[in-house]
Parts: C-alpha cells; sequence; structure tokens
C-alpha cells in the first residue's frame, strides 16, 4: 500500500474510536479519499480498534468494486456517494455508538436539531451556541443502493454539512482531513450525549 500520512491518522482515528466503544462487534466503516476515481475502505467484518492498513481495500468510486476481489464493507456505496456529491471531503467515519443510536430513534421527525450548546463551534463553519445545526435523520435499510437513493435525494435539495444518522443505526461524519472528520466525529458525540441527557431529565 502507498505511504500515506492520512491514512496513518485514519488507522489512529479507528483505534481512538474503538477505545471509545463506538464501534462494538466488528460495527462501523471508515473510509479515505485516494483521488477523484478511488478510495480505500475498511475491509467487512473487521474490528475497527485494530485495524491495519491491510485491512483497508482499494475501491473504484464510480462502480463501489474493489480491485482485490475482497468484500469492502457492506456500506461501501454510503462512503462513495458522499465522494461523489463532495470532491473536498477526504475521510468518512461511521459509528455505533449507544447516543447517536438511541437519540436517531427518539427523535421521530427527519431531522435532529441542536441548538444552545456551546460545543456546535466544533463542527465547521459554526461560530455561536444561537444557531442551529441540524443533523438530518434516514430510516435505517438494508438496501444499502435504497438508502444511498434517498440520501442523494436529500441533497440535490439540502447539502448535508457535517453528516447523518441512519435511524437506529448510527451516524456518518466526515472532512477534509482525517482530523476536521475526526473532530467532527468527537463534538457531534459530545451533542448527542448532552441532548440526550436534556431529553431524559426534561421528562422527569
Amino acid at each position: 500500500m502507498t505511504e500515506n500520512p492520512q491514512l496513518h491518522a485514519l488507522l489512529a482515528a479507528c483505534h481512538w474510536i474503538g477505545d471509545k466503544g463506538w464501534c462494538p462487534a466488528t460495527g462501523g466503516n471508515m473510509s479515505l479519499r485516494l483521488d477523484l476515481e478511488q478510495c480505500w475502505v475498511t475491509e467487512s467484518g473487521k474490528d475497527k480498534g485494530s485495524l491495519t492498513e491491510q485491512d483497508f481495500l482499494l475501491v473504484d468510486i464510480a462502480s463501489n468494486q474493489a480491485p482485490s476481489g475482497r468484500t469492502p464493507s457492506a456500506e461501501t456505496g454510503l462512503h462513495t456517494l458522499i465522494y461523489r456529491l463532495y470532491p473536498q471531503v477526504t475521510a468518512i467515519l461511521h459509528t455505533h455508538s449507544v447516543n447517536a443510536t438511541v437519540l436517531s430513534r427518539v427523535e421521530k421527525s427527519d431531522e435532529l436539531v441542536l441548538q444552545g450548546y456551546e460545543m456546535q463551534k466544533s463542527l465547521s463553519g459554526q461560530q455561536s451556541h444561537l444557531r442551529c445545526v441540524e443533523i438530518p435523520i434516514f430510516d435505517n435499510d438494508q438496501n444499502i443502493t435504497a438508502l444511498a437513493a434517498r440520501v442523494a435525494a436529500y441533497a440535490e435539495n439540502t447539502p448535508l454539512q457535517y453528516g447523518f444518522l441512519v435511524r437506529g443505526h448510527g451516524l456518518y461524519c466526515w472532512g477534509k482531513q482525517v482530523a476536521e472528520a475526526r473532530r467532527h466525529l468527537e463534538g457531534l458525540e459530545f451533542l448527542f450525549q448532552c441532548e440526550l441527557q436534556r431529553r431524559l431529565l426534561e421528562a422527569q
């Protein structure tokens, strides 16, 4: 595999995510854009906390196929969709944390709106807790092609800024570099935990 500092950064992020418990039982998937035509995607069935460089497969962005013949993540189609939609995105992290999974089910609308949290400024372009951060929520679907089509239809009218939730499943988030994707993930996870705790307290 070609020496790539961003891949080393992604591996470190994956190990950090594993330590956080945000990708239990081989769940989740991560990717890194190589260029406009190809990206690296985690191989199916790998524990994200102990990944090595050999666990990333080169995938054609246009076809979702891995020339090696090995099997990339079943959700590769969502990664390649984001890369096709947003050329500036170079890293995508998909996690299965408890907070993202539960909050995506508790919220019954098609988006989670966050407001009033200082940590909103961890997201690129956010400068005040007074603004709203809107995270779309898509119903889960084992048919990734169908799910990707719904995400693409949404993106035609409303740009996806930081990421989206899949209901009862988890979070997809990204960035222009691995460091930005990792910051967005950590910021969103903090916000999800705060929002879930706020709702629990208000319900008492």
